[in-house]
């Protein structure tokens, strides 16, 4: 047996142990999140009940749109639905990774998804997401096929990032990077499905829908915005500060400058024709703005650590991946203030999405227009590179 058969073995065994394990796991463990997914479905038609009392002791905070979609699965047993659930999610995420290494210009063989989806069930914004039963997997996947489809110029494009944000309304940023790079089409097909899904949402939950984009889609008071696990800007500032309430009024302007700047890039990537890098800038970017990013929704690392393999920068893909997998942040002492060190660990997730793209601005730098700097440092590589990668000539 030769040495590839034996990597494809091992590969092939941890990932029947990781399903197995997920499978197990959603069977045994009433998974917060997913219950009250579950629960909302089952009083998404009775009234405003469905964001004016607590579910599980916890507020229901996704659209009415994904309340929807639920009320046919809250009619299956709870922990039936979950191990059905808690297996799409690892589908839905190898189809991500399908799509970022296709976007990326690599050739998708089985045994190299295996090998990166296997990888990649160890990050935790993956693995939370599947304790908490979490959607995250879903609207990457959605996003990303949909992106596949905008690079392969097909007509359909668009929809898959509409649905997104009907589930989940950060993934709307990506229309907003549509239109700045000029794909109207695309955009308007993405726009139309976002109010063709809430349209949908509203005819079944009339009452919950008035309530939800009456103001309850903006109070960011449902939840505990200083936990450390809310990685973004809104976050370590009410962490450094004392508190949400000691967040000033100056603070609206942090979002506005870091979504323009993140904008900018992911369209400037984007009219180069180099979606791969124009997703995983416009991804990290909706993190930024958001005032909630828990750690589960940084499964943006994806796309990122795919891109940073194409440029040749294995090391930092290799430490960005450590980060993501270790997740330190959860080892920090939960306290207001700066703390030094541990207040910069405590938001390595924040630091490391401004960093990422300050480095995708730096790359721009000097590139002319339809060229990708990434694409070609792929090209500068190929030599080096082991494996059967298809060089992608943007």
């Amino acid at each position: 047996m030769g040495r590839r058969q034996r990597e494809s073995r091992v590969v092939y065994g941890v990932l029947t142990i990781q399903i197995i394990g997920v499978v197990a796991f959603a069977a045994a463990y009433n998974a917060l999140d997913f219950h009250i997914y579950w629960e909302g479905g089952r009083v998404a038609t009775n009234g405003a009940k469905l964001y004016r009392e607590q579910l599980v002791a916890h507020w229901y905070t996704n659209t009415p749109f994904m309340a929807s979609l639920f009320i046919p699965i809250s009619h299956v047993p709870l922990a039936v639905a979950r191990v059905l659930w808690e297996s799409a999610s690892v589908g839905a995420f190898s189809w991500a990774w399908r799509s970022a290494l296709e976007l990326g210009g690599f050739r998708c063989t089985r045994a190299r998804l295996a090998a990166v989806v296997a990888a990649g069930l160890f990050l935790q914004p993956m693995w939370q997401s599947i304790f908490l039963g979490q959607v995250n997997p879903m609207l990457l996947a959605f996003v990303l096929a949909d992106v596949r489809m905008l690079a392969a110029g097909r007509r359909r494009a668009g929809i898959g990032v509409g649905v997104a944000a009907a589930l989940k309304l950060t993934p709307a940023i990506f229309v907003v990077v549509l239109l700045l790079a000029g794909r109207i089409r695309a955009a308007a097909v993405a726009a139309a499905t976002f109010l063709g899904c809430g349209l949908l949402a509203f005819a079944i939950a009339p009452t919950a829908s008035r309530v939800y984009w009456g103001g309850v889609f903006l109070d960011t008071s449902r939840v505990g915005a200083a936990y450390v696990s809310n990685q973004s800007p809104f976050g370590a500032a009410a962490r450094l500060l004392g508190g949400p309430t000691h967040v000033g009024g100056w603070y609206p302007a942090v979002p506005l400058v870091l979504g323009a700047a993140g904008l900018a890039v992911a369209t400037a990537w984007a009219r180069r024709e180099d979606w791969l890098a124009a997703t995983a800038v416009t991804g990290t970017t909706g993190l930024l703005v958001s005032p909630i990013s828990w750690a589960h929704h940084w499964v943006w690392v994806v796309p990122a650590l795919v891109l940073l393999v194409r440029a040749g920068r294995r090391r930092w893909a290799a430490g960005v991946y450590v980060l993501f997998c270790l997740s330190p942040l959860w080892w920090m002492p939960r306290k207001y203030g700066f703390d030094g060190v541990n207040t910069l660990v405590a938001n390595s997730y924040l630091l490391c999405g401004l960093a990422f793209i300050a480095y995708m601005a730096w790359q721009l730098h000097g590139r002319p227009a339809g060229t990708s700097a990434l694409a070609r440092g792929h090209g500068e590589q190929q030599h080096r590179l082991a494996g059967d990668r298809v060089l992608t000539d943007r």
